[in-house]
């Protein structure tokens, strides 16, 4: 950062530059004079951490620095078809920041690129920028790989779908390919299937010593009786989960001492009903918690199990969801319907939970229920966002904030709540006095203090006053109610630096 600073006031002069980078209320002349001639350090946050009009994207975007590019590259809030268009940028480091996920903050999340962008980055870019893609394939792309119109992505398809999860005619298709590249891969992939349905050719891969390979092996491959047997003193767990596990091999397993290999054997899809009587009275309670969800349980089996839900570890947004496996109406409506929290959870995942569903559910006992249908559900109420971010301080918490039907009004009631999150909470809404805003801006927390420097109801001269404050200045510069007048007088004030793609 630079140091010079503003005289006697011991804030570096570039800090309110950042800020006013940031002011959602800058015109679009100030922007583009930051990004043209302003300090590094708001370029980069005007370029990187808010949503841009679209004249700053359009400069952006033919901006000659290739790091102010990169940053718009890793934007979340800006919109994927933005970010779509430094697809064909001429620099590395850009393309290699638009092949990974954008960064995410505690407030927005990152959204994946457009298909066609997605295609155009396989079909054009460096090997070890592909790698970063995962993330980026929407769930309709990725099952359309495999018979897509271009090579490069039919190839990369075969590498991401197991060869046993395409149909025959996929399959005929790929090894008759007329690209080269394609039926290579696809030979490989047939070949290395073929091998792992062949228990002598199984033993004959599998490693003696612990590598993945062996791992792979004796998860997934059709497994001998000798080497079950070879298996089961050291490699119990690994075993415990393959489906070519003799039911024998299954029963003594069940009874093993471990009880991780015990949980594993409880989430095997066909364990028969001696093996689910044994767990269900296990002496590990993750053993028959892990029971107590099996598929092949009834709900009164379910209910005489003596079981505990955990309430830490597994609050989290899910992933974005391919439509066509979502689980049918009947499968949520009984899963939402069931005494067991954890199959509740499981429904409230769903993004498309019908509303009769949503509304049983938000008022339901368990709180990770409730949680995870506020994160995921549009259709959430206001009231239970409001209640999960009240009752939940885990993962993600301030996501919640961003949900379209997050309400603002009357927050300010939790100014002197004595958790900070919800103090700082307050502060969204817009209606919050000034006196109490002020009052924020001395805070013990320096979250709370940042957020209330930029509340647009904060007296003006206690903005002035701020822009004065070492630990502030950039706060208060990106306060909406700063007058356009003093933006000018801030930004025009800092000097740029050269810019080059050498630094």
């Amino acid at each position: 950062m630079t140091h010079e600073q503003i005289p006697g006031t011991g804030v570096p002069a570039a800090l309110r530059s950042v800020g006013v980078a940031l002011n959602p209320a800058a015109p679009v002349d100030i922007l583009l004079r930051l990004l043209a001639d302003g300090p590094d350090e708001a370029r980069e946050v005007l370029c990187r951490d808010r949503v841009l009009p679209g004249a700053v994207v359009d400069a952006v975007v033919a901006h000659p620095d290739a790091r102010t590019r990169a940053f718009f590259a890793q934007n979340p809030y800006a919109d994927p078809e933005q970010r779509a268009r430094l697809v064909d940028d001429p620099e590395y480091r850009v393309r290699g920041h638009l092949a990974r996920e954008p960064r995410a903050d505690d407030v927005c999340l990152p959204r994946p690129l457009p298909d066609r962008t997605v295609v155009r980055i396989v079909e054009t870019y460096e090997n070890d920028h592909l790698g970063e893609l995962n993330r980026l394939v929407s769930p309709g792309l990725q099952r359309a790989m495999t018979t897509h119109p271009s090579a490069k992505v039919r190839s990369m398809g075969i590498g991401r779908l197991s060869w046993k999860s395409l149909t025959p005619d996929v399959r005929d298709a790929l090894l008759a390919d007329p690209d080269p590249e394609v039926r290579s891969s696809a030979d490989a992939s047939r070949h290395l299937h073929e091998r792992l349905l062949d228990p002598d050719a199984v033993r004959e891969d599998l490693p003696a010593h612990h590598c993945h390979a062996r791992t792979h092996l004796l998860l997934h491959g059709a497994l001998a009786p000798d080497v079950v047997a070879e298996a089961l003193p050291q490699d119990a767990w690994l075993i415990a989960g393959n489906d070519s596990t003799p039911p024998e091999t299954v029963a003594l397993l069940a009874a093993h001492p471990d009880p991780a290999v015990r949980t594993r054997v409880a989430q095997r899809p066909g364990l028969g009903p001696a093996e689910r009587r044994a767990l269900a009275v296990d002496a590990d309670p993750g053993v028959r918690l892990t029971l107590s969800v099996h598929p092949a349980l009834t709900e009164a089996e379910r209910a005489a199990i003596d079981y505990e839900v955990d309430q830490d570890g597994w609050y989290s947004r899910c992933p974005v969801y391919d439509p066509e496996s979502l689980p049918g109406p009947e499968h949520v409506r009984a899963l939402a319907l069931s005494a067991h929290p954890l199959l509740r959870r499981r429904a409230a995942r769903q993004p498309h939970l019908p509303t009769g569903l949503v509304a049983l559910l938000a008022d339901d006992s368990d709180l990770g229920v409730r949680v995870l249908l506020g994160q995921n559900h549009p259709d959430a109420p206001a009231a239970l966002l409001l209640r999960c971010f009240l009752e939940y301080t885990g993962r993600d918490r301030w996501h919640l904030t961003g949900h379209g039907n997050f309400p603002r009004a009357g927050l300010a009631r939790f100014a002197g709540d004595e958790d900070p999150a919800v103090r700082r909470l307050a502060l969204l809404d817009p209606g919050m006095s000034g006196d109490a805003a002020d009052r924020l801006t001395r805070d013990p927390d320096p979250q709370v203090r940042a957020d209330a420097a930029r509340h647009p109801r904060l007296p003006q001269d206690r903005i002035a006053a701020l822009l004065d404050d070492p630990e502030l200045a950039r706060w208060a510069a990106a306060n909406p109610a700063l007058p356009v007048a003093t933006m000018y007088g801030l930004t025009a004030a800092v000097p740029g630096e050269a810019t080059g793609d050498n630094r």
